[in-house]
């Protein structure tokens, strides 16, 4: 499906450039940048005798499509593999910067640093004790199997959106036996730019949404999807969203944190989030995403890696849900645990989520208060 480029030329010229600096150009190397990028589309790609061309070819005709029909941004795929195949910080920095505006762009995620100053922050880690019990990883595996990759159409005027019909992608998880959260922007299912669905097109995404739980390796890519009935509660601001499942699914809910999360100074807290990257199979970031700062809407936490799929839960070591993961930038001004190449990430304190939905959805918030107390 072809769209609006996510790129601007120049900044594809810089890719390419940053691609030709670290010897991505070279034919063989090229397979290894369309890795998990379906096959078929690339053999509808030109070939072009000059390595040099074929790769800003290749960028320039992943950079007009929006997404494919497995849900997966053919770009963001490849800045990730060639994120994975540099080991030069110059080049990575280009690379790592395309990477966060392809995902923001594709995904509709907010600025997430918009009128934010961003601190520097050196976390110490002397006389910290980093270890955890043996029974985190059991119980992370449990609370693993009420999280799902979430698929959404979108529609406009009560009709699937032509020609840009393919589902967005974000994650979701169980707060009841049958009510998923994610991000309203998920369930918006726009690109960046784009205006938001009407309210009637907002429902109907919904009830076409689908949820694969255990989706955990390519292996379980055919697994039967669960339907969504209905939108019961969503707010764009908090950037949250509840979702029916047309039957409830016979797996364990998470539980949540009904206190905002509160960070002393220097004293960062570590939390970990479960989530489908890029419509991709489960994967966790444990440990090393370090909350840096929260009040009561917010939490804001660095990571050297991207955080995760929007809709995410961020769990604390006890694996109780503290924030909904909502946007992640990387960012060239930050230091972190010696390191000036770093993203941040913000999600929505659950307090905040539950509060608004006692004020707002009195019915789901009582169902919800319910499921947790069992």
């Amino acid at each position: 499906m072809t769209s609006t480029p996510y790129l601007p030329p120049d900044r594809i010229l810089e890719v390419r450039d940053a691609a030709l600096q670290a010897g991505l150009a070279d034919p063989s190397v090229r397979p290894l940048l369309f890795e998990n990028i379906m096959p078929a589309y690339r053999g509808t790609l030109p070939l072009v005798p000059a390595p040099g061309r074929q790769l800003h070819s290749d960028l320039n005709e992943m950079n007009r499509v929006e997404r494919l029909v497995d849900t997966r941004v053919p770009l963001e795929i490849w800045l990730r593999n060639a994120i994975a195949q540099t080991s030069e910080a110059a080049p990575l920095a280009v690379f790592q910067r395309a990477l966060d505006d392809v995902v923001r762009d594709s995904s509709g995620e907010p600025d997430v640093l918009t009128g934010l100053d961003l601190p520097e922050v050196k976390e110490q880690q002397v006389n910290r004790d980093d270890t955890v019990p043996f029974g985190f990883l059991r119980d992370g595996d449990r609370a693993g199997a009420a999280v799902a990759r979430v698929t959404v159409p979108p529609y406009e005027g009560g009709a699937p959106l032509q020609p840009n019909g393919s589902p967005h992608s974000g994650t979701g998880w169980l707060i009841t036996p049958d009510l998923l959260v994610t991000n309203h922007h998920v369930v918006n299912a726009r690109t960046g730019g784009s205006a938001a669905a009407a309210p009637d097109d907002l429902l109907l995404q919904a009830r076409h949404a689908r949820a694969r739980f255990d989706y955990d390796t390519d292996a379980d890519g055919e697994a039967e999807d669960a339907a969504v009935a209905l939108l019961v509660a969503a707010d764009p601001d908090l950037d949250y969203a509840v979702l029916r499942l047309a039957e409830a699914p016979s797996r364990p809910v998470l539980r949540v944190a009904r206190r905002p999360l509160t960070v002393v100074s220097d004293n960062p807290v570590a939390v970990n989030i479960i989530q489908h990257p890029s419509g991709l199979p489960k994967r966790v970031a444990l440990r090393n995403n370090v909350v840096y700062e929260a009040d009561e809407r917010d939490l804001r936490y660095f990571t050297d890696t991207r955080g995760g799929s929007s809709g995410s839960p961020v769990l604390t070591d006890d694996w109780r849900v503290v924030a909904l993961h909502r946007g992640t930038k990387w960012v060239g001004n930050a230091s972190f645990q010696g390191r000036t190449e770093t993203f941040v990430n913000v999600g929505t304190q659950l307090a905040a989520v539950l509060g608004h939905l006692a004020a707002t959805s009195p019915a789901v918030h009582a169902e919800i208060e319910a499921a947790q107390q069992e």
